[in-house]
């Protein structure tokens, strides 16, 4: 009887971690429809709210400056540790590495690059448009007001809204906005805005914020999240233009054949069958014969010279023949 092996708890964890043969299909692609544009809207309608009523310096400058002088960090120091730390959670580099970690390997897993490129999407919209928000109002935060009960708008402060908060709403939602499931979605959003309030809330406790750059940053990463799925045509086509880049390099590579490492190059040089040849494939100029027939050098009789070269001498004998007796003189 034949017996199936029983895995481990490793082999089940590696199993897991294999990709999966495919793209997924049953990953849904976020659209436009009507109950996100209204969200959407009434969203936009909430941050220019919030810019008016800071702008006028209405009740919501008065409650900054109550909470400014409250002085969170003093009434409740001994969490001030935990408030240090928790922060983090809302800083853009920390943050944006474990997140594009996380999907990273889902890119791969999934054989698609639309994590990757969304986080990108969203990253690039955030540093954009809260970016230009902050410059461009220009405000000053509680540790350097100059003027109590004013809104300190164009001072060239930075911290309207709040880039903490807003980049905890992105960085954190990104994860809800691409899960597979609606219940993981569910959670994830959950997870994201209670994690997004309490960083934005831990700014105002050390007192780097006002309260008003926290619901402005919360309502920033908002919108971002909620208009992402316009940029989703393009993301589809950046990931098929990156994917076709692959496929022609990977092409390109297998036409090209391989060559040894180290191996000298060899020349042959083709040997010409005949002296036509030989005229045909030299770059000399030509030459001109004599008219009449024409024989090869093989073909040719040897010219010997009529006699020696040499000058006559009296004792030098030809060659073959036998040299005669030198007379022998006495002296």
């Amino acid at each position: 009887m034949r017996t199936e092996p029983k895995l481990t708890r490793l082999d089940r964890v590696f199993a897991r971690l294999d990709r999966e043969p495919e793209r997924p299909a049953h990953i849904d692609v976020p659209k436009m429809s009507r109950h996100r544009i209204v969200l959407f809207a009434a969203t936009l309608a909430f941050y220019g709210a919030i810019v008016w009523a800071v702008v006028i310096t209405s009740w919501l400058v008065r409650l900054d400056w109550q909470v400014m002088f409250f002085r969170p960090y003093q009434q409740w120091s001994e969490i001030h540790w935990f408030v240090d730390y928790y922060v983090v959670l809302g800083q853009r580099g920390p943050t944006a590495v474990m997140v594009a970690a996380w999907l990273g390997w889902r890119s791969w897993r999934q054989h698609t690059l639309r994590p990757m490129l969304a986080l990108g999407v969203s990253l690039l919209l955030l540093n954009i448009t809260v970016g230009a928000a902050k410059y461009g109002m220009g405000r000053l935060g509680p540790h350097y007001a100059t003027t109590i009960g004013s809104n300190e708008m164009w001072l060239g402060g930075d911290i309207f809204p709040s880039g903490h908060t807003a980049n905890a709403v992105v960085t954190w939602g990104i994860l809800a906005y691409l899960a597979s499931s609606a219940r993981a979605q569910r959670w994830l959003s959950a997870v994201s805005a209670v994690t997004s309030l309490g960083v934005g809330m831990a700014t105002v406790y050390l007192g780097t914020h006002w309260l008003s750059d926290v619901l402005l940053g919360w309502t920033a990463g908002l919108l971002i999240l909620l208009g992402l799925p316009w940029f989703e045509p393009l993301i589809a086509r950046a990931e098929d233009a990156i994917f076709d880049l692959r496929d022609r390099l990977r092409a390109r590579r297998r036409r090209t054949p391989a060559e040894p490492v180290g191996a000298p190059p060899v020349l042959v040089t083709p040997v010409p069958a005949d002296r036509e040849d030989v005229a045909a494939c030299s770059p000399r100029a030509p030459v001109y014969l004599a008219p009449g027939p024409h024989t090869t050098r093989s073909e040719r009789t040897p010219i010997t010279p009529a006699g020696s070269r040499r000058p006559p001498h009296p004792e030098r004998h030809p060659r073959g023949s036998t040299p005669s007796a030198r007379p022998v003189t006495g002296g």
